[in-house]
């Protein structure tokens, strides 16, 4: 199975200059946890909620550039999703930017590799 066929496309985006009141706003108002940052149409670094827990008290002075991850790891959507399961596991993260031709086309995380392994387990009824 491969990541194209699992990932989030067109995936909420933030701007490094952006505050981080904003971007939260964002995750708030889209249930997620991680949005990936972007400045002229490239990939610059992810923002989770953890990275906006650690400036509580000053997300309306904070810019999302002071919080963010720099070049997170990506992976391409010909990319199985074992590969990208290995990958979160090994890094210990929730999300991956999906890349192609250097251009952020969607996102993955971990519960849509939950819901791939629900769906292979599952017997029809």
């Amino acid at each position: 199975m491969l990541v194209r066929h699992r990932m989030t496309l067109n995936p909420v985006t933030v701007d490094p200059q952006d505050m981080l009141a904003a971007a939260q706003e964002k995750m708030t108002a889209g249930h997620f946890r991680r949005v990936p940052v972007v400045q002229d149409g490239i990939l610059v670094g992810i923002l989770t909620d953890r990275d906006i827990r650690r400036h509580a008290g000053v997300e309306e002075r904070t810019k999302v550039r002071a919080a963010m991850t720099e070049t997170p790891l990506t992976v391409s959507p010909s990319t199985t999703v074992e590969e990208a399961t290995r990958l979160m596991l090994k890094h210990q993260i929730s999300g991956l930017p999906v890349l192609e031709n250097g251009k952020l086309i969607g996102i993955i995380t971990t519960s849509d590799m939950l819901q791939a392994f629900l769906e292979m387990i599952s017997t029809p009824t």
